[in-house]
């Protein structure tokens, strides 16, 4: 079983929740850049959390599916001849085509079984950075072919006769997009970084004061944010320390990044701020040319909005799980 891309869209690549316990020797988690729609989509076909699905950049592929498969497409509303943010089942050599995002940027397409190309280092993530995982390290072209697990057609329509309230194809429900944007600036809850009080005052609230615009040269390694430059008042060096998901730099040109999953382990550029967890998937539906506004927020909120976000999660997979009859 297998699927054909026929396009391969803006940037696809295949992702699943990461590599985690690698950090000490300088590969960072990696993984999907929103695993809240990842995790939903592969609830949607019955999947573990973690299973590896396709993840969409802004402009969608064209693709075959030479088998009944159950997919699922979460996140970005991407314009599409297939329904979005439910379980879809696909008949045998299928073509599915999805386009542009309209609101947000990244969509997940999750597959019953997963797809099966080789872990490494305990993941199938790809890992652009290193070349490595995903097909071959790199992201998805035309005629590349993607393997899906030795059952999945016996998967997809075990798996669909259990849904209920379905359709020929579908489902009449869908889930909610908790990530996706309805309007911007998005506000983004941020704990003041390390070096926040290398910032003289009015630096200070200029970064919490602007609306910031991600611009064109953003990746998975980082978001950079374009707005007034921020000069650092101490002109020393500072020592090369850890970095994480949501650290926010500020380089020698004052131009503020935001570190996303493929970000270096440590660096040396001042850091400023560091995004709430639960505020990176968020970011990471912004597209070039959006715009974001920090908030400033302690611990304890950042921890309160973390938990909120898992019980919301949870609530919906537990009712998914009742759709499967579980």
């Amino acid at each position: 079983m297998t699927i054909r891309v026929l396009r391969p869209g803006l940037l696809m690549t295949v992702q699943d929740l990461g590599r985690h316990g690698h950090q000490h020797v300088g590969l960072c988690p990696g993984g999907a850049m929103d695993p809240i729609s990842l995790t939903l989509a592969n609830a949607l076909v019955g999947n573990e959390p973690g299973a590896a699905a396709l993840e969409i950049t802004v402009l969608g592929p064209d693709l075959e599916f030479t088998r009944d498969t159950l997919i699922a497409l979460v996140g970005a509303e991407f314009e599409s001849d297939i329904p979005l943010n439910r379980p879809v089942l696909v008949a045998a050599g299928s073509h599915v085509s999805i386009s542009r995002a309209a609101r947000g940027a990244r969509g997940y397409l999750a597959c019953a079984g997963g797809i099966a190309v080789p872990e490494v280092l305990g993941s199938r993530s790809t890992y652009i950075p290193g070349a490595f995982g995903g097909l071959e390290g790199r992201v998805l072209k035309r005629a590349d072919v993607l393997p899906l697990a030795e059952n999945a057609e016996q998967l997809s329509r075990e798996r669909y006769e259990q849904l209920k309230n379905k359709r020929a194809t579908s489902v009449r429900w869908s889930v909610p997009p908790f990530t996706v944007p309805d309007r911007e600036p998005i506000v983004l809850h941020a704990i003041d970084g390390e070096h926040f009080a290398d910032f003289d005052a009015n630096m200070q609230r200029v970064f919490y004061d602007t609306v910031w615009r991600v611009t064109p040269d953003s990746n998975r390694m980082g978001y950079r944010l374009g707005g007034p430059a921020l000069a650092r008042a101490k002109t020393d060096e500072i020592l090369s320390g850890p970095t994480a998901l949501g650290s926010v730099q500020v380089p020698a040109n004052g131009v503020p990044i935001a570190l996303m999953a493929d970000h270096q382990t440590t660096g040396g550029y001042p850091r400023i701020a560091e995004i709430a967890s639960a505020d990176v998937p968020r970011l990471a539906q912004i597209a070039p040319g959006g715009t974001v506004h920090f908030a400033r927020c302690g611990l304890d909120m950042a921890a309160e909005l973390r938990n909120d976000m898992r019980n919301r999660l949870q609530t919906v997979l537990r009712g998914i799980a009742w759709e499967y009859g579980k």
